[in-house]
């Protein structure tokens, strides 16, 4: 992940929250002084946003000297030291700023790992969604790669993924639908294409049509073992997704299904913050 790429989010983040000024700091805190702060955990989890908590604090203080402890994709336990920070009253400026990113994207890499463990050592693999926060696309997916768990689409560019609506507008017609993936596959090569299925008439409908993925989307166990095994016996290349409201204790009997992806919206859009604290102090002269 590129820091620099990362600049304008973390700028707006930080204009949002110091505004014209930091009026506590400014008024209580000498100009001048120098301090040490370290961020810690309060709690076991996974790392993600180290790199972003030290961006803050660079463009917060520019003379600001920041040494990671610990690296993105780590699992650490309560009481771990994951960054130091020695500079002027402007760390405690951005200290919330940091905090912000580093809590949210270690919540969300801690809880794909905990995903991806309950799935075991299985086909399926956990996948993430477009559930993700706005402007927070690739730090979320990023955060995801750390806890263990595999991207989906990044967004509306770079997979085809027809759902039940797109469907709809071509008034659910089959030919329509291999005229438009016809086309597609001429002007859009080298993108895979995904359609969501319903049901086990609509899987039937469209394995012949050679989709490299179809989803299974809110159907029912049984049909969903149905439906692997009739796309294993036709076409073993292609990839099956099982998605839709899937739960943290669906995870384990889903996955003995033998499908390849089981993706989970809630691995991003309903990450609890991580419990981590920022200390500073004086330093001594």
């Amino acid at each position: 992940m590129m820091m620099r790429e990362l600049d304008p989010l973390i700028r707006a983040a930080l204009k949002e929250d110091i505004g014209p000024g930091d009026a506590t700091t400014e008024v209580f805190i000498p100009k001048g002084l120098k301090f040490e702060g370290r961020m810690f955990a309060k709690t076991e989890g996974v790392l993600s946003g180290g790199a972003v908590a030290k961006r803050v604090f660079e463009l917060a203080d520019p003379g600001s000297k920041t040494r990671l402890m610990l690296k993105d994709g780590a699992r650490f336990k309560q009481g771990a030291v994951i960054l130091t920070v020695r500079g002027s009253r402007r760390l405690l400026t951005a200290e919330r700023t940091a905090l912000n990113f580093i809590q949210h994207l270690s919540g969300v890499a801690t809880g794909a790992a905990r995903f991806a463990k309950e799935m075991g050592n299985r086909r399926s693999k956990i996948y993430d969604t477009r559930k993700t926060i706005p402007g927070f696309r690739e730090l979320d997916k990023y955060a995801v790669k750390c806890g263990g768990g595999a991207n989906h689409r990044r967004g509306l560019y770079d997979a085809f993924l027809i759902k039940d609506n797109h469907i709809a507008m071509l008034g659910g017609s089959l030919a329509r639908l291999k005229e438009r993936l016809a086309y597609a596959r001429r002007k859009y090569r080298g993108l895979k294409i995904e359609i969501e299925a319903q049901d086990l008439g609509q899987v039937a409908d469209f394995l012949p049509l050679g989709f490299d993925i179809i989803m299974l989307d809110n159907m029912s166990r049984a049909d969903m073992k149905k439906a692997i095994a009739l796309i294993r016996a036709e076409n073993g290349k292609t990839e099956i997704e099982i998605s839709g409201g899937v739960r943290f204790e669906d995870l384990s009997r889903l996955s003995k299904l033998g499908a390849d992806r089981i993706s989970v919206g809630s691995i991003t859009n309903s990450a609890g913050a991580l419990d981590i604290a920022f200390d500073v102090r004086p330093v001594k002269k």
